[in-house]
């Protein structure tokens, strides 16, 4: 079966979800038997989202083959319950990249370079090699922005460019509904400009998904369908819902799949979502509650706060919840208040048990350490994820084995004790100036020990989890760390003096881990040591 290309395109405003309905596009359309992969285009000139702070653009997601990669990936994963590949992101500045090392090596035969064709050529290229690669029946593009920014606008005529060339494709493009306060009605008018805009790029759209905070009814469909050029059916509803996982169960009542494979003259397949509809029907109806404490620093952006930063660790959060019958409510906690003043700690008994996640350099780590030993010395259960299990090893190093000043040398690299730096072999490479080549990214083997908190939730010797850091446990220190009751439970497969999982047995729950269990979670597949930390912070 030839691929079958669905392009997302975004207008009025940025924030909308498109990567949800990208994803729930695809589940639908998995749900009848196809094979559906998901690629996510975005404007900046990174060459990937590595270097990007998580305020900056959110979280970074990390791919099973090692891709830096944006969290839109995380949620096509997460609906599809698919790896994919780091190849499924394409940005401006691995385009040109791409564009400007061919004619550094003559591969234009002394031709002029130019946006068109051959930056467009390279936008296609890369979508179809990834079509190829995968064998998928539908690849959807979701292309970030909005229509009018100047960054998309070559991604946007790239795709114009796929019809024309002859591939079967369709467009379909999100835009927003707003409700003015005063007038309490729902206006089309920025739609109506946002798809305008579109067809002056030559691009007509199959379908209009209004995001809205209601449903639209038929009079905005009408008016919507008149000013737009498409059939009243093509336009779908998606107004705010509790639960982005019931998306695909909106889209699927109002015959969306159907309609779609209608457009590509597909007969339509019955789909299978039964699994699904449970699911989300559990989670509607739940009663208790779990409160979960997230102590980070990544929150505040200018007056705002931005959640973006943990998503898949709050999505995580509410995984290991459902499959424990409860209802996630989520605390969020700035490590930076403990180092002014400590007896703000208190507030970590309000909560059920507490989340250290990853992240990187000084800021708040000091605040992060003191909750750590809060939660260690009070017996409150305690996860802490990738800088969260360096912290922990360094508060333990610390205030049980006695090396006051203990430290990371990524924060103080003077310090007398360095329980967490990098590897001699790291050092060697960074010494060469390489200092790409010092991250551990994406899928690793780590071996369980038995008869441990890991071991039990795993139910396995051996895992593949996600990494992405630079910093270890220092060997040097792992005897004088298990002497005095720190276990190890999870090794490297391929070198065993890397340390991948701590835990103390007589806790109620204290689990770290150098990899990011957040980026393996599923809606129906709660991460194990997830669903173990959400299990004791109820029992």
């Amino acid at each position: 079966m030839q691929p079958h290309y669905i392009v997302v395109t975004g207008g009025v405003m940025s924030g909308l979800g498109k990567g949800i309905c990208t994803a729930s596009i695809g589940k639908i359309l998995q749900a009848r038997g196809f094979n559906v992969t998901a690629i996510k285009i975005d404007g900046y000139f990174n060459f990937d989202a590595g270097t990007l702070r998580p305020t900056e653009h959110g979280e970074v997601w990390v791919t099973e083959d090692g891709g830096e990669i944006d969290e839109d990936l995380g949620h096509y994963e997460r609906f599809l319950d698919v790896n994919i590949s780091k190849d499924n992101n394409l940005t401006s500045g691995k385009i040109y990249w791409e564009v400007i090392k061919k004619e550094r090596e003559g591969k234009y035969l002394g031709k002029t370079v130019q946006l068109i064709p051959h930056i467009t050529d390279e936008i296609k290229r890369e979508i179809k090699e990834v079509a190829e690669k995968t064998r998928a029946n539908f690849v959807l593009v979701e292309i970030g922005g909005t229509v009018g920014d100047y960054e998309n606008s070559i991604f946007i005529e790239a795709a114009r460019q796929m019809k024309f060339d002859g591939e079967k494709i369709i467009y379909i493009h999100l835009s927003y509904l707003p409700i003015p306060s005063h007038i309490g009605e729902q206006k089309t008018k920025p739609t109506q400009i946002s798809v305008r805009d579109l067809m002056s790029m030559g691009i007509q759209p199959d379908f209009i998904i209004c995001r809205s905070e209601k449903p639209v009814d038929d009079v905005r469909k009408e008016k919507i369908a008149l000013f737009c050029n498409v059939h009243k059916d093509c336009v779908v509803s998606d107004s705010d819902l509790e639960f982005v996982y019931e998306v695909p169960l909106i889209f699927e009542q109002q015959n969306f799949a159907d309609k779609i494979l209608k457009k590509f003259d597909i007969s339509s397949k019955k789909p299978d979502l039964e699994d699904w509809v449970k699911f989300v029907d559990k989670i509607k109806n739940l009663k208790e509650e779990v409160k979960i404490g997230i102590v980070g620093k990544y929150f505040d952006i200018g007056e705002f706060s931005l959640m973006d930063s943990y998503v898949s660790v709050i999505e995580a959060v509410k995984h290991a919840a459902w499959a424990n019958d409860r209802k996630p409510r989520i605390i969020w906690i700035d490590s930076k208040q403990f180092e002014i003043d400590k007896s703000k700690l208190s507030i970590l008994k309000s909560v059920n048990g507490i989340i250290v996640p990853g992240g990187f350099g000084g800021s708040g780590v000091e605040g992060k350490i003191a909750a750590i030993q809060f939660a260690r010395e009070n017996n409150i259960p305690f996860l802490g994820l990738c800088y969260g299990l360096q912290l922990a090893v360094i508060e333990f190093t610390r205030n049980v084995c006695g090396f006051d000043g203990a430290n990371t040398t990524e924060v103080d690299s003077q310090t007398k004790y360095p329980v967490i730096d990098l590897l001699p072999w790291q050092k060697k490479i960074i010494a060469e100036s390489k200092y790409g080549a010092t991250m551990r990214l994406g899928g690793q083997e780590v071996l369980i020990k038995e008869k441990t908190v890991a071991h039990k939730f795993y139910k396995s010797e051996k895992v593949v989890e996600r990494f992405r850091h630079r910093y270890e446990v220092n060997p040097e220190y792992i005897q004088c760390l298990e002497k005095n009751g720190l276990l190890f439970s999870g090794r490297s497969s391929r070198d065993e003096n890397i340390m991948q999982i701590v835990e103390l047995p007589n806790h109620k729950y204290f689990v770290a881990t150098q990899f990011h269990p957040e980026f393996t979670s599923r809606p129906l597949k709660s991460n194990p040591l997830f669903y173990g930390f959400v299990n004791a912070c109820i029992s």
